[in-house]
């Protein structure tokens, strides 16, 4: 029997740790690597046409997945191009594993052809990053560079010579254990006794939730109805804790909506459950706050805390739940309810008025429907920009879809690669990848990795020929909007060049079978909605402590389009309010 290289022995290790796939673009410092994958029918190499796609779409496998995923990327220009993506994953919490491959080790330091220092280079997007210089370190390596990306959620960064990853394995290398799973962490006692007692005194609750909440939607809502709490959220929350819930009173921060920041600023507790919510100008400055979070490092580093938990909320929810005194006052709680419809109930209005005849198309009316006929378990993918705006307003989450984004980085180009990595996961799932016209050209490349592998996601393509959200930066700002226009192709047409179907919508009448038409198709599929620059309107009073960046845009935002099904689902809410 031949004797394994270092490139077997690192492939090998990656399939006991559950790595299905390897994303990347060959190169001569990768060849090994991909020889060893090419040869280990227990994990296949997914040929992208740029390599920060590969870690786009090993990011979002993982938060699919919730797995260690792996990426890679040849010496040089070549993993340097994951560095986007591996940003995203990290900021994402996403365990994923990025192989940066090296020059000959013989020449590292010495200004050798497209030599950089990877194992500084992602040092900052990584919780883990180091260089293999000897066969010797690699198994080890390897193991730790797992396990701080699964234990820690993020990223992980090994580079690897190509000369070393070519030289035989150590003999003997030891048998390694590998981590692949997190355990539950529970809070200590003396924490929870506090919690109780704060709880137990305060007269308005209000619970604020992110994605920390996955997998406690029972508990969130038990522990809501005993205490009588509004429950908010954050957009990374929404898809877990939206649904099923009488306690919604909807979103805070830069694309907010209806009641859930006066329900956290008219409280006299508020307690944040799993979220690292960045925009501290939406949160109060003059309640009391605790809040929980299995990362200690996000404890206070938003808002000044009364009470710091260190917990995951599932395990620390069923701890508290039991030991609270039910509170018997709902009023609170209904005011917040009622002042949640009102707010959505103002702004229905505007999508609704001559829709059928509104040319171009009104982007809310393309949510809204997008929204209708996706699947009950779709998986949507959204662009940076407005997309995330229209994602959060009108994808109707219900427990079984999932809405991923670069909703932490913020990057561009980012819905068709992560589209990419969920379709992988589940070839028979629907799989929605809401472009934008600048995320979608910017990566366009890769829509022919859709058709290369004849993946059936579906582009749902936001064209207004601009880049909105950067217009409405400079609009608010007070600036003219420059640089921001884009001449388009006819997106269907170079879709169909590529080899998949393809259809442009210009007139409301036809949007609803043309996605139809999309969704029916078994291959990739793209769809070319032209709509309307000119979707949202500002408000006349404009907070000046919300003037900077891209906190100034979306955080003054009247969204005339509306908020799609949530507002029956706020009607809906209402009929828990006791009327008098």
């Amino acid at each position: 029997m031949a004797k394994q290289n270092v490139a077997e022995q690192f492939v090998d290790i990656l399939v006991k740790a559950g790595v299905k796939r390897l994303y990347g673009v060959v190169g001569d410092s990768l060849n090994p690597v991909v020889d060893a994958v090419r040869r280990n029918a227990a994990i296949d190499w997914v040929h992208v046409r740029h390599e920060e796609t590969a870690a786009f779409a090993a990011g979002a496998e993982a938060q699919i997945t919730g797995k260690l995923t792996a990426c890679a990327g040849s010496c040089g220009p070549g993993n340097l191009h994951l560095i986007n993506g591996l940003y995203d994953a990290h900021r994402s919490m996403a365990p994923v594993l990025a192989l940066a491959s090296h020059i000959p080790s013989s020449e590292i330091g010495l200004g050798y052809f497209q030599e950089t220092h990877p194992d500084q280079l992602f040092r900052e997007c990584s919780h883990y990053s180091e260089l293999i210089s000897s066969p010797k370190q690699m198994p080890r390596l390897l193991q730790t560079a797992i396990q701080n990306a699964v234990g820690r959620s993020g990223v992980s960064v090994v580079s690897l010579p190509g000369d070393i990853a070519d030289q035989p394995a150590p003999e003997k290398a030891a048998e390694t254990a590998l981590v692949t799973s997190r355990p539950s962490v529970r809070p200590g006692d003396t924490e929870i006794d506090k919690l109780v007692e704060m709880i137990d005194k305060a007269q308005r609750i209000t619970l604020f939730c992110g994605s920390g909440t996955a997998g406690a939607h029972a508990e969130v809502m038990e522990f809501a109805e005993k205490v009588k709490s509004p429950v908010g959220h954050a957009l990374r929350g929404k898809e877990w804790i939206q649904y099923d819930n009488p306690f919604d009173v909807g979103m805070s921060g830069l694309l907010g909506y209806g009641a859930a920041y006066e329900a956290t600023h008219e409280c006299d507790l508020l307690i944040l459950l799993g979220t690292d919510f960045p925009y501290n100008a939406f949160l109060p400055d003059d309640v009391q706050i605790a809040q929980v979070d299995v990362r200690p490092e996000h404890l206070g580093r938003r808002s000044k805390l009364d009470l710091a938990v260190w917990g995951d909320v599932k395990e620390t929810l069923r701890c508290l739940t039991p030991r609270v005194k039910e509170k018997t006052n709902r009023r609170f709680l209904d005011k917040m309810l009622k002042k949640h419809a009102d707010a959505l109930e103002g702004v229905v209005k505007a999508y609704t008025r001559k829709v059928d005849k509104h040319v171009p198309i009104h982007p809310e009316y393309v949510a809204s429907v997008l929204d209708e006929l996706a699947s009950d378990d779709a998986v949507f993918t959204v662009d940076t920009g407005m997309c995330n705006v229209w994602a959060a307003r009108y994808i109707t989450p219900n427990g079984r879809r999932r809405v991923i984004g670069s909703f932490s980085h913020g990057s561009m180009a980012n819905a068709l690669p992560m589209a990419i990595g969920a379709q992988f996961t589940d070839r028979g799932r629907q799989v929605v990848s809401m472009s934008g016209d600048g995320g979608f050209s910017m990566l366009m490349g890769d829509f022919l990795t859709l058709v290369q592998y004849d993946l059936p996601v579906k582009v749902v393509l936001f064209n207004n020929s601009s880049l909105g959200m950067v217009e409405l930066e400079m609009l608010v700002a007070g600036l003219p909007s420059y640089g921001t226009t884009n001449k388009n192709p006819d997106f269907a047409a170079v879709a169909r060049a590529c080899g998949a179907y393809g259809e442009r919508v210009e007139r409301p009448k036809d949007l609803a079978g043309a996605l139809k038409a999309a969704f029916k198709h078994k291959g990739p599929a793209l769809v070319d909605i032209v709509t309307d620059p000119n979707a949202l309107s500002i408000p006349p009073k404009i907070s000046a402590e919300m003037v900077t960046g891209f906190a100034l845009s979306a955080s003054k935002i009247v969204l005339d389009g509306g908020v799609g099904r949530m507002l029956q689902m706020a009607r809906s809410n209402l009929r828990n309010v006791p009327r008098p």
